[in-house]
């Protein structure tokens, strides 16, 4: 017997019981969907995160201090930098050019003076509630790149870039005030007053005036791009810095104060951190980056992904069972044509290759339904996810087509029907042809 003989036979038998068939594809397609649906969606969890960490990112990030580097900078995450040395746009654009550097951000920090509205409103309501001015630092970001910063939004959204009128505060400025996370979205949209200080000399000693001007909240974050109580546009930073700085006694000013305050530097490749992190110290300024951190959360990733593919493969296994049961009925239902195989000259190898592909059929049919339904889920479910993302001012997920993945998902799916049918395609081989005629 060929084996265009045994696929002709094959695909008759399957058409006879097509019932039974197109269940056992079913469950072949439901296990396979689920399967390629959760490593297509961790595939793509674990990409974005890599992407994060690895190709440019707040993971793969690198402060740059305005200081001078330490002997012993690399050997942690965060060195004692040095003495102090002004970051300027020269060592901005000679950073930028560093191999591995794909991006380079500028951050200043500065003085601020924040009053709180007076009457907070009724959700956000605490009995340690304090309206009185609270002194801290603004962080002025690049607002149009902000999704490279290690900044994420608690409620509302942040500032527009170049705003002068809009401000994010951090959940620690929520602490201050006696409002709770959980109340985060009542203070956005309330009006404050905030002023940059400056220091002058007097007659009767040295004192300190603000230039006030009104705000308004517009978002809550979680930020680790510097040491302050709120977010504001790089424009609205500088602009504050340039009057706090203006005529104050020199004495007062200390060193000259650095153009910006860090810059945030973006590796390319996590493998690369270390290499650019040298780099910046060689040209003279002191660093510091989550690199244990990474590596810990690389790790995490990947046992997530190892627990979605056992549950998966489950699922498939599962499925398998039922192509097993399948076939069993299917033997006990043709033992008359078994015998009859025999009868007419039918080899051992030949009553088996017949079952096994038809159990390969029915596993290769599942497979690809499964790989197909379980791309449509993950694309489902990613419009959902990048929707939240995107609502977050936060890079989306790109899932593509798999087409290595999906492949994989098919011929799994019809390695596990062959293995699930091998153990009925030998029974059925070594049935005596008197014994299958004569149990019929």
């Amino acid at each position: 017997m060929t084996w265009r003989d045994a696929i002709t036979l094959a695909r008759r038998s399957v058409g006879r019981r097509g019932g039974r068939a197109v269940l056992t594809v079913l469950a072949v397609a439901l296990g396979s969907a689920l399967l390629s649906s959760l490593l297509i969606a961790s595939g793509a969890a674990k990409q974005r995160v890599l992407d994060q960490v690895t190709a440019g990112g707040p993971l793969s990030g690198i402060k740059v201090d305005a200081a001078a580097p330490t002997p012993v900078a690399l050997d942690t995450d965060n060195p004692r930098p040095g003495p102090p040395r002004r970051i300027d746009d020269a060592a901005l654009q000679k950073i930028s050019q560093l191999r591995d550097v794909t991006s380079v951000l500028p951050i200043i920090a500065t003085p601020m003076v924040v009053v709180p509205p007076p009457v907070l409103p009724a959700a956000a309501h605490s009995s340690h509630q304090d309206n009185g001015p609270i002194f801290d630092s603004a962080i002025g970001v690049d607002l149009s790149r902000v999704n490279q910063l290690p900044i994420a939004i608690v409620a509302g959204r942040l500032p527009d870039p170049g705003s002068q009128t809009e401000i994010a505060v951090t959940v620690d400025f929520l602490q201050r005030i006696g409002v709770t996370n959980t109340n985060a979205k009542a203070i956005v949209g309330t009006q404050v007053t905030m002023g940059a200080p400056r220091l002058f000399n007097s007659g009767i000693g040295r004192r300190s005036r603000v230039r006030w001007t009104h705000a308004q909240i517009v978002g809550v974050v979680s930020q680790d791009a510097g040491d302050g109580l709120y977010v504001v546009s790089l424009e609205l930073a500088r602009a504050a810095r340039a009057w706090s700085t203006a005529g104050a006694p020199i004495d007062a000013l200390g060193p000259s104060p650095s153009q910006y305050s860090t810059l945030f530097v973006v590796a390319h490749g996590l493998n690369n951190v270390t290499g650019v992190r040298a780099e910046i110290n060689t040209v003279g300024y002191s660093t510091s980056a989550p690199e244990s951190l990474i590596t810990q959360v690389q790790r995490y990733v990947h046992v997530v992904e190892l627990v979605l593919a056992g549950i998966g493969l489950i699922g498939l296994a599962i499925a398998a069972l039922g192509i097993s049961n399948a076939m069993l009925a299917a033997i006990r239902e043709r033992r008359r044509e078994i015998g009859v195989l025999k009868a007419v000259g039918a080899a051992d190898r030949d009553v088996r290759r017949i079952f096994l592909v038809e159990a390969g059929t029915l596993g290769f049919a599942g497979g690809t339904i499964g790989a197909a339904t379980g791309l449509l889920v993950a694309r489902s479910l990613a419009a959902v996810v990048n929707g939240y993302l995107a609502s977050q001012d936060l890079q989306t997920v790109h899932l593509g087509v798999p087409i290595a993945l999906l492949a994989a998902v098919v011929v799994g799916a019809t390695v596990l029907a062959l293995a699930a049918g091998t153990l009925p395609a030998i029974r059925a081989a070594r049935m005596p042809a008197r014994q299958a005629i004569g149990d019929e």
